[in-house]
């Protein structure tokens, strides 16, 4: 069970950090009727992407550990 928790939690912070890189991109190139998350802010969509590599990273070291 652990080992499933730990690969849900990696597949879900990939999710995130995807959509929030995709936001940042369409915010960037000026096209924000195409942000997926309304574009609201950039420095919202930085930070949750590099929190959400955080997240990336714990994840595949606590799984890592569990083999």
């Amino acid at each position: 069970m652990p080992k499933a928790l730990c690969l849900f939690s990696l597949v879900a912070s990939i999710l995130v950090v995807s959509l929030f890189i995709l936001d940042a991109v369409a915010l960037l190139s000026g096209q924000t009727s195409l942000a997926i998350l309304g574009g609201a802010s950039l420095m919202m969509d930085l930070t949750f992407a590099i929190l959400g590599g955080v997240l990336i990273y714990l994840s595949w070291s606590t799984y890592r550990e569990q083999r």
